[in-house]
C-alpha cells in the first residue's frame, strides 16, 4: 500500500514522503498514529498544495526578516541608565529594554530572544549589538548608553 508520511517515521522515512509498505503495517500501525495518510489522489492533491501554501509562508517571512533588516541596519538607540559610580551602570542594560527602545524610537517591534549579546552592558558608551531576525538574516544596531 502507498501511504504519505504525515510525520518522520524511523527506518521508513521523511515527513512528505510518499512510500510503499505492506498493508498490514499501514491499516494497524500508521493509519491509526496519524504517522501516515493513504496515498489516494484526492490526498496526493491536498497535500501539494499544503506544502505548496508552505512554502509560499516561509518565503513571506524571510522576505519579511529581509525587509526589517534592511530597516535596522545602522539604527542608533538610546538608552539613558542609572549611574552606580565611576562611571558603570546600576546593573545592566538588557536585551528587554533595548527591544523596548527599538519599539519606542523606531517603531519597530522585535522580540528580545532576537537580541544577541555577546557580553552585558555595563558601562556608559556606544556598543553595536546584533539582532538575528531568523533565515540567516541579521542587523547590527548601535545601542547609546548615557547617564539618566
Amino acid at each position: 500500500m502507498k501511504v504519505i508520511l504525515q510525520q518522520d517515521v524511523k527506518g521508513k522515512g521523511k515527513k512528505g514522503q510518499t512510500i510503499e509498505v505492506s498493508d498490514g503495517y499501514a491499516r494497524n500501525f500508521l493509519l491509526p498514529r496519524k504517522l501516515a495518510l493513504e496515498a489516494t489522489p484526492d490526498n496526493l492533491n491536498a497535500y501539494s498544495i499544503k506544502e505548496k501554501a508552505r512554502l509560499a509562508q516561509i518565503e513571506r517571512e524571510k522576505d519579511q526578516a529581509r525587509d526589517l533588516g534592511r530597516q535596522l541596519e545602522g539604527t542608533t538607540v538610546r538608552i539613558s541608565a542609572k549611574s552606580g559610580g565611576a562611571g558603570k551602570l546600576f546593573g545592566a542594560v538588557t536585551s528587554k529594554e533595548i527591544a523596548d527602545a527599538l519599539a519606542q524610537q523606531c517603531g519597530v517591534t522585535v522580540e528580545k530572544n532576537k537580541i544577541v549579546q555577546n557580553e552585558p552592558i555595563k558601562t556608559f558608551g556606544s556598543f553595536p549589538v546584533k539582532v538575528r531576525l531568523g533565515y540567516e538574516v541579521s542587523a547590527t544596531i548601535t545601542v547609546v548608553v548615557s547617564e539618566a
